[in-house]
């Protein structure tokens, strides 16, 4: 069953990884079109500062060999070998306008593939080598958070704020700041034609566009291309017969909350249409017309640290503190807390990567457990008193063991006594035995479910589970501004983190207490009748939480379901990839 999950977890993160990957080099394709060879060096190098994985990126023109072409970075001997067939094969793919991917391939213990991306002229491209080391870690951090193998013994144990007139970007740090600022989606622009454009000419913009995103309401067409900000959009249609392009605003109320009928928001983030059904699951869409979060409240997150330079997460960090090394910055050095981290606060529609729960909760890393992804109990009750100490709101707890360790708890007590609102999974070994933090009564406890809402096959269960949240193949942020999916209470925990910080967010007046009664009241109640011991009083709601949330003479926002259809975690597909996880799994754990 476990091995099941990890086995899941690893072909998403694949695909995660390759998709961001050619979403990068289509972007730095499309630049370099026009660029001399020294600018298109200099871009090229771009990407494998920000993604390290990128080893080998060649730029390539037609007809000439992949030799002569712009090359930075390097594979080591073994790993060029198995390359360069599958190079060979993407550079005859260019020449056809084609993208191309390899399976993967080994070498040297490690998995790669190769990716081909054409630029937007058809004359060029790139060619680059990506190693996935990322399949590798997140199978050493799935054996050890799904409890598949005990913990080791070694060690010690865009949306974007601009001036209405001249869309210049404003930076807004205080409300009044507001004043005169619009924000728009930033890869997509409305247009009216003169002449209503055939079929053909539609599909031609489409292919110039790069982008299969087109809605129409009345005379007016919106477009969107990942590629394309909005004001490259605009000059691109000036050759089009139009009245106007303009950008697509998003318009704000100016009473407060949304009114009633207010729709839903899908934001543009990268990945999160086709990969994360835990938001739209329990209606955080909706919630979002009630509130996007305050930077007021902030959310604790005790953990393995959270990758400080995480391209969708560095904006959205408090300084912390670092329990293992005091002298150290709360960096993660196992891939955990941001992985959490991100579920909460992963900066939303900046067109990069995942979207969080919340836009504006800030997260405030603190490292309690080692680069063996374990800590002592001292550890844990000193990150919880510190991260109270410091304005923490709320703290999420994706740690935890079956012994009912009294210092642990009189921490919790400490924190839970001065009002902040403590979090934990319940565990993963689908077990009754109560797991702490989780089973204090000062907790509030959680548990997984899937995107069917099912009890996820490795949650525990028992009388003290308070709600369950979204926990398998979770995709999230993952250090070196990498993404990753994984599966666990773990990662149902900080959904139900978000939505505390959310609740605090819209009315900061209610206590702890009162908090976690309303994430227990407004659930959904998806298990047996009433509360259950599966999923407590239900699977969190976040748009009944909020509007319940709001303080009394507040005009309510109405619950707007969830999509019919929310897709299920991407099953895996890619050729060999489960035989190579059953390997990896054979070598590291040879005979069980």
């Amino acid at each position: 069953m476990k091995q099941a999950a990890l086995q899941q977890d690893v072909a998403l993160t694949d695909q995660l990884c390759r998709n961001q990957c050619s979403m990068e080099l289509h972007r730095i394709a499309y630049d370099m079109a026009g660029q001399t060879t020294a600018e298109r060096t200099k871009t090229l190098k771009e990407p494998r500062t920000m993604h390290p994985h990128m080893q080998h990126l060649i730029w390539t023109d037609r007809g000439k060999p992949l030799a002569e072409g712009i090359s930075v970075g390097a594979v080591n001997e073994q790993a060029r070998a198995e390359a360069e067939k599958r190079m060979a094969e993407a550079k005859r793919r260019l020449e056809n306008g084609e993208t191309y991917q390899s399976e993967p391939f080994q070498a040297d213990g490690a998995a790669f593939f190769v990716l081909g991306v054409p630029a937007n002229n058809l004359q060029n491209g790139i060619i680059g080598v990506v190693q996935q080391q990322i399949l590798s870690e997140v199978t050493h951090h799935q054996l050890k958070n799904l409890r598949i193998v005990p913990y080791p013994s070694q060690g010690k144990y865009k949306v974007e704020s601009v001036d209405s007139q001249t869309l210049h970007k404003v930076n807004v740090g205080h409300p009044e700041d507001n004043e005169g600022t619009s924000h728009y989606h930033m890869n997509q622009v409305v247009v009216k034609f003169k002449r209503e454009p055939s079929a053909g000419e539609l599909k031609q913009i489409q292919d110039e566009i790069r982008g299969d995103h087109v809605q129409k309401l009345g005379y007016t067409y919106v477009f969107e291309s990942p590629h394309m900000e909005a004001k490259r959009l605009m000059t691109y249609f000036k050759k089009w017969n139009i009245e106007y392009a303009e950008p697509h605003f998003l318009y704000l109320t100016n009473e407060g909350p949304a009114a009633p009928d207010a729709g839903t928001f899908t934001p543009n983030d990268s990945l999160y249409r086709r990969y994360q059904w835990n938001l739209p699951i329990i209606d955080t869409e909706a919630g979002w017309n009630v509130t996007k979060g305050s930077n007021n409240v902030i959310v604790g997150v005790v953990d393995t640290g959270v990758d400080l330079n995480h391209q969708d997460l560095r904006d959205q960090l408090v300084s912390g503190f670092n329990v293992v090394n005091p002298d150290q910055k709360p960096q993660d050095d196992v891939g955990h807390g941001t992985h959490v981290a991100g579920t909460i606060g992963a900066i939303v529609n900046n067109n990069l990567g995942i979207a969080g729960m919340s836009w504006y909760n800030k997260v405030m890393p603190v490292k309690v457990l080692d680069s063996s992804g374990a800590g002592s109990t001292y550890a844990v009750a000193q990150g919880i008193i510190w991260a109270t100490d410091h304005g923490a709101k709320v703290i999420n707890m994706s740690l935890g063991n079956y012994a009912d360790a009294q210092f642990l708890h009189d921490a919790i007590k400490y924190a839970y006594d001065r009002d902040v609102v403590l979090i934990a999974a319940s565990g993963n070994d689908n077990t009754n035995r109560p797991g702490y933090p989780a089973a204090y009564p000062e907790v509030f406890a959680v548990a997984a479910a899937d995107s069917n809402k099912n009890k996820a096959p490795f949650s525990n269960y028992g009388d003290y589970i308070d709600v369950a949240a979204p926990g398998v193949s979770i995709a999230s942020t993952y250090p070196h501004n990498q993404y990753a999916a994984l599966s666990g209470t773990s990662m149902a925990s900080p959904h139900v983190t978000a939505l505390a910080a959310l609740i605090r967010s819209v009315n900061p007046a209610l206590k702890n207490t009162e908090v976690m009664d309303i994430m227990r009241k407004s659930a959904m109640d998806v298990g047996p009748a009433g509360k259950d011991p599966y999923f407590g009083y239900g699977l969190i709601d976040v748009a009944a939480a909020l509007q319940a949330a709001q303080p009394a003479g507040t005009a309510p926002v109405q619950n707007t379901p969830a999509p019919n259809a929310t897709p299920a975690p991407p099953q895996q597909t890619l050729s060999g990839l489960q035989d190579w996880t059953q390997r990896l799994l054979n070598q590291l754990f040879p005979g069980r």
